[in-house]
């Protein structure tokens, strides 16, 4: 039930809530505006689609705690999202009531943002305060979320960032490069990373018992198949999908260079630092992977110069050359789905599709194959570089 009364020089509708409570919506100029508005409601209360207006005075800072106490993540997910809302969403609109949100606000907001976030960042910020006010919506706090695909404004030209990604002579020069820099423990990070598509949590997070060289396969366990980075401590818990719990078999040629790696330390992770401490991947990138890609020949007194080898590859981008070769050689896109733990969103696929012992061998023998055309097409090795000669 829902009526107008005389409020000061106003009027406002006094209605009944879910709690047997009485709410007020005032500010209405006349009796008969009131007593439309009084209508409307009482009619959505008949059809189960009112939306109580003092629901949305939640201000999002309220609702963000009761939102991110409730999901149901990964800690590395949980923890970016709690990072993304306290140093981009919540200084704006942490005061800011739900129901004031307008899509205008969000997309000047966002326009903000790319002054000083990458656009991957932005987009993954604008995302978790969508879900919030999608969220916020199904309770019922406010009528539907403002952030909606827009349409209006210029047609973003801009063309997308390739992806970078190494052949295997450039992958082979890279991993030399980072022996050279930080020790042989690293090439053999790298080497593996490039040669297996594994990501760098799986292979940080491998350990001996799940290394099976006699088997000529490595696994990544279901439940601590990856090794994560949480607030700076480390955990081992489930890699990134379900999909990525897997088995993936080596090319000959790695199995006597992850023996040799495994004799030179003692600790349960195959791939450790040189002081047998966990890997952090802000450190190995500053350290290893960004100089043995890009050359440090702008410092003026390095340790070791390095020639520029392939500029931008990153750590993931061992997994994407991975990819690349795979398709070069004609691997079948289920084998390639399997290897590098890829959902198929062909489910149909998925279900019927099998991967034969043939495709597996021919998949192995084309990165044997082009581990041989890497060394055979590189200078001859100098010291630092033998640990990757059988």
């Amino acid at each position: 039930m829902a009526w107008s009364e005389k409020h000061g020089k106003t009027w406002r509708v006094r209605y009944f809530k879910d709690d047997g409570t009485l709410g007020s919506v005032p500010g209405f100029p006349n009796k008969s505006s009131a007593d439309n508005y009084a209508d409307t409601l009482e009619t959505d209360q008949r059809r189960g689609s009112w939306i109580d207006p003092a629901a949305g005075r939640i201000t999002v800072g309220e609702w963000a705690d009761d939102w991110l106490d409730a999901l149901d993540l990964s800690r590395n997910t949980e923890t970016q999202y709690r990072s993304l809302a306290t140093n981009h969403i919540l200084p704006r609109w942490g005061e800011t009531s739900l129901a004031d949100i307008t899509g205008l606000a969000v997309a000047a907001w966002r326009k903000q943002l790319s002054a000083r976030c990458a656009p991957s960042t932005i987009t993954t910020i604008v995302k978790v305060l969508s879900m919030m006010l999608a969220d916020a919506a199904d309770d019922k706090l406010i009528a539907a979320n403002p952030i909606r695909p827009r349409r209006r404004g210029r047609r973003h030209r801009a063309k997308p960032r390739e992806r970078i990604w190494a052949t295997q002579q450039q992958a082979l020069r890279v991993a030399d490069n980072a022996t050279a820099l930080v020790g042989p423990w690293a090439g053999v990070l790298m080497i593996t990373a490039a040669w297996t598509g594994a990501r760098w949590g799986e292979l940080t997070g491998l350990q001996r018992h799940n290394t099976h060289l006699d088997d000529a396969c490595i696994v990544i366990d279901p439940d601590i198949g990856a090794l994560h980075e949480i607030n700076g401590h480390f955990e081992l818990g489930p890699p990134k999908t379900g999909e990525s719990a897997r088995t993936i078999t080596l090319p000959p040629f790695l199995i006597p260079l992850l023996r040799r790696h495994l004799d030179s330390h003692d600790h349960t992770h195959v791939f450790v630092t040189a002081e047998r401490e966990y890997l952090r991947r802000s450190n190995f990138s500053r350290r290893a992977m960004r100089p043995a890609a890009d050359g440090n020949l702008n410092r003026t007194v390095p340790p070791v110069r390095i020639e520029p080898v392939q500029p931008g590859l990153t750590f993931h981008g061992f997994r994407h050359s991975h990819k690349t070769w795979m398709i070069a050689d004609g691997v079948p896109e289920i084998a390639q789905a399997a290897r590098l733990g890829h959902t198929l969103e062909d489910k149909m696929q998925k279900v019927y599709s099998h991967i034969a012992a043939e495709v597996e061998h021919r998949l192995i023998t084309g990165l044997q194959d082009r581990w041989d055309k890497a060394v055979a097409d590189s200078p001859t090795p100098e010291p630092h570089t033998r640990w990757r000669r059988p």
